[in-house]
Formats: C-alpha cells, structure tokens, sequence
C-alpha cells in the first residue's frame, strides 16, 4: 500500500534583531560655511564621543532613545549561506565638551588660526556644541555570508559566523550651536557611509539567536545643517553590537510517498 504524506522544503530564511551599541571614533574635521556671516573655517582633529543611554538604564526610559540597531535579512540561496540585509545603527556622535578646539580659516571676514574651548556651557557667544544625538544613524545594504561552525554545534544549539558588507545613506539629525547661534535642529539626508562588519551568532532551537559583532564603518557627511550654512565631514568608526534575534524559515509543502 502506498500512502502520500507533506514535507516542508525551506525555500529561505527571514531573520530579524534589536540590539545596542558602543563606539569609538577617530577624530575629526568639521569643516563650516556660512556665507552670509562671512564665515569659513575648519575645527582641525575634533574629538568625537558616542552617548550609549543603555548605561543610563534600559528600563528608565523608551528603548528607542538608546544607542540601538536593528536588523532584517533574508537568506535567499538553496543552502541558506547567502544573505540581503537591512541594517541600521542608530549612533551618537557629539564634539567632547570642554574640548579645546584648534580652528582655522575665516571669521567673520578676518582671518583665524586660534585654539578655545569647545563647551555648551558657555554664555552667549560662548556657547558651543555640535551633536549627531539623535543620531548619527548609519543605514547599509549589506551582502551577508554565513559560515557554519558544524564543530561547535549541537542539535538545538547552532554556532554561525557571519560577514556582512555594504553601503548606503546617511539619516542624521544635526543639532549645533556655534559662538551663540543654534540651527534648525532636524534630520536630514546627509551623505553616505560604507562598513563592513562580522558577528557571530548563537541560535537556540533554529528559532532565537543572540548575536555579538564587531564593525567597521567610514561615514562622509555633507551639507549637514549650520546657522545660516553647512557643515562638512568624515569619520571613521569602530562599533560593538549587541543583539537578539528571530529566525522565521520560509517554505512549502511537497508531497512524498511512504509504503
């Protein structure tokens, strides 16, 4: 006798993860023009801080307000080893306060090559600060390949590795004060960044996962948003991530015959 039973054929694999995060950034130049006030100068080797927030409290405050990443990716080849990912770091990046900046060029219509400090707690014309804080906020598309490591591996414990590379946009919000004047705090499209990125991956019963990955990411930002004119600059970034996971495997039904 010949019956007919159903077998599921996974056909590729969705994931999803939330997670946060700590950097570390190499200094920078931020280069300003503000054409009406007769301004153009450059804050040479500025040093650059992240607000992590989850240090603060994760439970004080919303989840979004932290330093957070998300992830959404599909493994689409027959083996399941390839992947297409979404990937977003939602990043601080803020001129340490109290810095001593050196600044060169024009302002005011004067030349300057002077060194001060950089702090938001000065009066007036004194009053300086520069934040991505709400963001400095990396979007990638990036390519994923997993390596499996069947060694470490049990029937309900899976240990991957995976390596991610991609690029894509900038979406940071800009919020500065420059000698006494605010700008139009805002996101905005701000340039384009590129990172490259590796995590291993520990899945629980092909469902959960808990991910921790180093990155590497080189950000260009342009026309960044200023009192009455921009602001210009690239930096580099060293990231660890932290996240949890879900696997949800796509697939169908076939056929098969049993006797």
């Amino acid at each position: 006798m010949v019956s007919f039973a159903q077998k599921t054929e996974r056909k590729g694999e969705f994931y999803f993860s939330w997670g946060y995060n700590k950097d570390y950034y190499t200094n920078s130049n931020i280069y300003i023009d503000q054409p009406a006030l007769n301004n153009k100068f450059n804050f040479k080797n500025t040093v650059l801080v992240d607000h992590p927030g989850w240090d603060e409290g994760l439970f004080n405050t919303a989840l979004s307000i932290p330093q957070y990443n998300y992830r959404f990716g599909y493994f689409f080849d027959k083996n399941k080893d390839w992947a297409f990912e979404i990937n977003f770091d939602h990043t601080k990046a803020l001129i340490k306060d109290n810095h001593t900046i050196h600044m060169v060029g024009t302002y005011n219509g004067l030349a300057v090559d002077s060194s001060f400090i950089f702090t938001e707690k000065g009066v007036g014309a004194a009053k300086n600060y520069y934040f991505l804080n709400n963001g400095a906020n990396f979007l990638l598309f990036n390519i994923v390949k997993r390596n499996r490591f069947k060694s470490l591996s049990s029937k309900n414990i899976r240990i991957d590795g995976l390596g991610k590379f991609g690029v894509g946009p900038l979406i940071p919000h800009v919020q500065n004060c420059l000698f006494g004047k605010e700008n139009d705090s805002k996101f905005q499209f701000g340039g384009w960044n590129t990172g490259a990125e590796y995590a291993l991956r520990t899945t629980f019963y092909n469902k959960l996962y808990l991910e921790f990955s180093g990155k590497l990411d080189y950000a260009v930002y342009y026309n960044l948003n200023v009192y009455q004119g921009t602001a210009r600059q690239n930096f580099g970034t060293l990231e660890f991530i932290l996240s949890f996971g879900y696997n949800i495997p796509m697939g169908h039904k076939i056929p098969v015959t049993a006797h």
